[in-house]
């Protein structure tokens, strides 16, 4: 049976072991966001959307970003415009998009349903 210093003069041994390095974490890349079927609205003013897709039901200023929101039976869609540089008027920098009762929708769809909708006015 081991005394209990002898317990504790083994636990310090233990404690003078070689000390593992630590493994770096693999982290993947974040994927790129897809754009394809978006190039009629990444990068466009606000006139240019609403030349796409007539007047936005939602127009929402904040500080100097602005969000223009279009809808229809099949999707709303959320523009978001940041300023290239300082002075400079507001662009589309991303899209958002989704069904009426909020389940997803690809993004190039939703904007094909809204550019049909403004032609049908």
């Amino acid at each position: 049976m081991l005394r209990p210093c002898s317990i504790a003069g083994l636990a310090l041994l233990a404690a003078c072991g070689p000390v593992p390095r630590p493994q770096p974490i693999a982290v993947a890349p974040p994927a790129p966001i897809r754009t394809t079927g978006l190039e009629r609205v990444i990068g466009k003013d606000a006139r240019g959307l609403v030349a796409l897709f007539g007047a936005a039901d939602q127009d929402v200023w904040e500080a100097n970003a602005r969000k223009l929101q279009f809808g229809s039976a099949i999707c709303i869609m959320d523009a978001y415009l940041y300023p290239p540089a300082r002075g400079k008027e507001p662009l589309v920098t991303y899209v958002d998009a989704r069904q009426p009762d909020g389940r997803p929708i690809d993004r190039a769809s939703c904007v094909a349903a809204l550019t049909r909708r403004a032609q049908a006015r």
